[in-house]
């Protein structure tokens, strides 16, 4: 069994929809590999992959590198994948299966209090982020990857409008609702319900979020180039 690295918060027949989109995901990353495969819901909110076959093994370490993995056991200097969960004026906090503390000055981002990067970066409650583990006694830092990452997003000549709370599909389909399909140049999947809508140059990304935020209940955030 492999637990991903992004949470499903939603109920009702949103949640529904949620693990059937998760579901054809998986079917799209392993389904070429001799295996079967079931998903489930842990009680927090994780979502589970129970693989068998002759190529689960493999089968895991595609979904892990995907999506990342949730593990009580982790090596100092490594990277691992939690899930935004809260921030305050000390730092960020992440959940990878339990709290873990990233502290203001490990997140790496330029300056401003914890609060004010995660506008910037557009950084909506419950986006996965990379973090390295520390040592004994030492301090959570976000990983280079995940900065580079964010920094290519405020440096690109277009802007994006991140959204939580909604599939890849609801997304798009909201878009092509307001009667923005030609403005935007596609939808990236950052989570299971973590999207990133990415801006044509021409097109104003809170101009963006005003047309579409009536449509959707989410956090939305605008990364501004």
């Amino acid at each position: 069994m492999v637990v991903l690295a992004t949470k499903l918060y939603v109920g009702g027949d949103a949640g529904d929809r949620a693990l059937d989109s998760l579901d054809s995901l998986v079917a799209n990353a392993v389904g070429e590999l001799d295996v079967e495969w079931t998903t489930g819901l842990r009680d927090d909110g994780f979502p589970s992959v129970t693989v068998t076959g002759d190529d689960a093994a493999a089968a895991r370490n595609v979904l892990a590198e995907e999506w990342g993995a949730i593990t009580p056991h982790r090596t100092a200097g490594e990277t691992y994948v939690g899930t935004l969960d809260a921030w305050d004026e000390d730092g960020f906090v992440l959940d990878a299966g339990e709290a873990v503390r990233v502290p203001a000055d490990g997140l790496g981002l330029g300056p401003g209090t914890p609060s004010q990067v995660r506008t910037r970066f557009g950084l909506v409650q419950h986006v996965p982020l990379r973090f390295v583990e520390p040592e004994a006694g030492g301090a959570t830092e976000l990983a280079d990857a995940e900065r580079d990452r964010l920094y290519d997003w405020t440096r690109a000549e277009t802007g994006r409008v991140n959204v939580n709370s909604a599939t890849r599909a609801e997304v798009r389909a909201t878009v092509n609702r307001a009667g923005h399909a030609d403005d935007i140049v596609t939808v990236e999947r950052l989570g299971l319900l973590e999207q990133s809508i990415v801006c044509k140059p021409e097109t104003d990304p809170p101009g963006l979020l005003s047309d579409i935020g009536p449509h959707l209940p989410a956090e939305m955030l605008c990364v501004v180039p």
